[in-house]
């Protein structure tokens, strides 16, 4: 019945929105001093109800433009505004080129104007436009903001600890959560060290956060998703940013290769960027007061370059090469991870029509390996993945679009454990989609339909999917958003795990080594594609100019969760053939609910930015034999972000960010018992023979960490040096108050591991 009424609703867009010869004004905006697309640009013409918002490439287009003059205007915070004289004609297509000119006043009332005309006119349910210029009000951990640091403030998301962190987005797990760079996934984002991400804050164009109901360009993950468009290297002139402080360096250099003048219709631009930590170092004699040194290392390469045409076309090629290690942790282990990939993305802009045309095509390999110290025992997880795809774009009148594409994933796992088991797979995955966003009067439409093929369960999965936002009044807007959604990709860590850095990257499959149960609660498993379905609905109230609310509640019900079988008492052999798979096989079938809501007010003027956050959470997973809570099931979560400026030339500021969570669930250590082999059957001696000490666990996680809270702070003051170059200082203090957050307890020793103390820092950034 939900896929009928799907189809309905495309048959009745496409027909209310019948492609007329009317005509059309199309074009790119830049910035004039270096070449880079502005992003959501208001673009209206003037006396008239037409306009448009320029977007993540700074393309726009206004469609079905009566025959006439117009005085065309570009709006944008930062820029001059811009008024063009244009004449339309029937039937014709005006294609221009716009460049604007930064503006030394701050336009905040451009600003105001520019997202609510996006408010008005994008679903937005569920999902946060992030640019770095949003990234750098937060507090500068370590000299460097960084967009890690960032989306932990984001409503719904729940972060693990400062060590060895990892995300959970509305009662989803880690693995549920897909990121990608310039189009190409990227399978851990994260270093060991939570304070930072793979990606270099200043060259973030745009990074699109989804924690739940996405449309149907996005598949293969149940939970979120996370697209980071980089900005191109710039076109105009040379220029770069050095950075150092106490826990790391950067360094970013971009420039023309040839430049776009008059005397060629193209340019060619250069984009390199590298960072590292040396925390291992630095903890050493800058933090002795903390117990062992801070053992985290990594150091990030990435580089672009950029063929781009005066109309707006241009391909990228890309390359990164990310490591991270961990030396010596806590003396028992090992740790390494290396992530590298190369990729090509480009934009294909037809000079006879509206359309836009984009793809990508790219290839990533992670591979992360760990070392016991004790004993030399070697565990790695190794997965290759190709993924390519083609997205064409196509303009209506009044805002209205068709987006239609097709994508094609590659992957190849490989995970060895202690015991040397090597489990391989390859696996792929084929989507085709359709969305059209739409606009009857006040009411925003956005239906949206996915189909995906997995080639190695032989599996085809239709996924429809639907947005709406009703907007009652000016300032206020109601929205909901409901879909299926899929996966293959299976969550290797086991819930017991106070804390584990090391995890394996599996897709579901019969295939795999000791196997997946056949039933589930008595039923026969039919499928081994895990599915999710979400139910979203909330509203947007500005309050007054510069005070918005944002409200969501959100309900996910996910089936087929493949895991770790905590439940497994024999070998799958024929000695245990009367036995439950349940009892037998290595990997088990969970599903699981999740659900909760999030309130965020928001503050914005000249100077003062506030931003707080609150969510509320619950999920819980069935297994054969027990309903239980995940260890990421976190209830509430609390940010406040505030950021102000002072000085008339703003060239002080200070930011602070603070964060509660409540404790989450874990198992306890019951106790320590030995455990005898019986290696000789009956004639083992069960009295006199030594056996194996292992740890007892108590009821799966029944218990609950203590609450955790941290205070950031950092201070900014930037000075013109030069002509063209800023120097800017950068002092802050991670966990001010210095609140010993507990990381885990050692189960042998009973030892008590916190996350950071309190760690004063300070930066050194050159920009030229």
């Amino acid at each position: 019945m939900l896929k009928r009424i799907f189809t309905l609703i495309f048959v009745l867009s496409c027909t209310l929105t019948i492609y007329s010869q009317t005509g059309t004004i199309k074009g790119f905006i830049y910035d004039v001093s270096n070449g880079e697309p502005i992003i959501y640009t208001n673009v209206i013409l003037e006396k008239t109800t037409f306009g448009a918002s320029s977007d993540v490439n700074g393309y726009f287009a206004i469609n079905k433009v009566p025959r006439g003059k117009y005085s065309l205007k570009i709006q944008c915070i930062g820029y001059e505004d811009t008024i063009l004289k244009v004449e339309v004609n029937s039937n014709s297509i005006l294609a221009l080129r716009i460049e604007l000119t930064p503006s030394a006043k701050t336009l905040n009332v451009v600003e105001i104007q520019g997202q609510k005309e996006i408010s008005r006119t994008e679903s937005q349910v569920s999902i946060k436009k992030i640019t770095s210029q949003d990234i750098q009000k937060m507090p500068s951990i370590g000299g460097q903001a960084d967009i890690a640091q960032y989306i932990q403030v984001l409503p719904g998301v729940v972060f693990s600890g400062d060590q060895g962190g990892q995300l959970y987005i509305r009662g989803g797990s880690a693995i549920q959560n897909k990121v990608l760079l310039d189009g190409m996934v990227i399978y851990n984002p994260f270093h060991s060290i939570g304070l930072f991400s793979v990606f270099e804050t200043d060259v973030i164009r745009n990074a699109d956060i989804y924690t739940g109901g996405f449309n149907a360009k996005y598949g293969g993950r149940l939970s979120s998703i996370m697209d980071i468009t980089t900005k191109d290297g710039n076109k105009k002139n040379t220029s770069g940013k050095v950075s150092i402080s106490t826990f790391g360096a950067s360094a970013i250099l971009e420039g023309p290769l040839l430049k776009d003048n008059d005397m060629r219709n193209y340019s060619l631009s250069y984009l390199l960027t590298a960072k590292n930590s040396y925390l291992s170092k630095t903890s050493e004699s800058i933090y002795k007061y903390i117990d062992g040194k801070l053992p985290y290392d990594f150091f990030d390469v990435y580089g672009k370059v950029t063929l781009a045409s005066s109309e707006g076309s241009k391909i990228n090629v890309f390359g990164f090469n990310f490591t991270d290690k961990v030396n010596q942790y806590k003396t028992i282990a090992n740790f390494d991870w290396k992530n590298r990939g190369v990729g090509a993305n480009f934009i294909l802009i037809p000079s006879n029509s509206s359309s836009v045309v984009e793809g990508v095509f790219a290839y990533s390999d992670y591979t992360m390996n760990m070392e016991q110290t004790s004993d030399n025992s070697q565990q790695m997880s190794n997965i290759g993945s190709f993924n390519g795809n083609i997205t064409a774009t196509k303009f209506f009148s009044g805002n209205n679009q068709l987006k239609y594409g097709v994508e094609m994933i590659g992957n190849s796992t490989k995970t060895t454990y202690e015991s040397n088991d090597t489990i391989k797979d390859y696996s792929s995955e084929v989507g085709a989609y359709v969305i059209f966003k739409g606009f009857l009067g006040k009411l925003l439409y956005e239906p949206s339909l996915r189909f995906s093929y997995y080639s190695s369960l032989d599996e085809f999965v239709p996924e429809p999917r639907l947005s709406l936002k009703y907007n009652l009044t000016n300032n206020f807007r109601i929205k909901a958003a409901t879909g299926l959604y899929s996966q293959t990709f299976i969550d290797t860590k086991s819930d017991r795990d106070i804390v584990n850095l090391f995890t394996g990257y599996l897709t579901s499959s019969p295939d795999l080594n000791g196997g997946i149960v056949s039933t589930y609660k008595g039923k026969d498993v039919n499928h081994y594609v895990e599915k999710a379905t979400h139910y979203i609905f909330g509203f947007e109230y500005d309050i007054m100019r510069h005070l918005t609310v944002n409200i969501e509640a959100y309900y996910k019900k996910m089936t087929n969760l493949i895991s770790v079988n905590r439940d497994k008492l024999f070998d799958d052999d024929d000695d245990h053939a009367l036995y439950p798979d349940y009892q037998k096989k290595s990997f088990a079938v969970e599903q699981a609910e999740a659900y909760g809501g999030d309130i965020s007010l928001k503050y914005n003027d000249d100077r003062l930015y506030v931003w707080a956050i609150y969510s509320y959470g619950k999920v819980t997973k069935t297994s054969e034999t027990q309903t239980y809570y995940p260890h990421y099931d976190r209830r509430h979560n609390v940010n406040v972000l505030v950021s102000y400026q002072v000085g008339r030339s703003r060239s002080f500021e200070i930011s602070a960010r603070w964060n509660y969570g409540s404790g989450f669930p874990f198992t306890a250590t019951a106790g320590i018992g030995e455990i005898q082999s019986f290696s000789n059957g009956i004639n083992s001696n069960y009295i006199t023979s030594n056996g194996t000490l292992t740890t007892l666990y108590g009821k799966l996680n029944v218990k609950r960490l203590p609450n955790y809270h941290r205070l950031d702070i950092s201070l900014k003051k930037r000075f013109d040096v030069f002509k063209h170059s800023i120097l800017e200082i950068d002092a802050s203090v991670t966990n001010v108050y210095d609140r010993d957050n507990l990381f885990y307890y050692d189960r042998l020793t009973s030892e008590r591991v916190n996350q950071l103390p309190i760690m004063p820092s300070l930066g050194l950034t050159l920009k030229f």
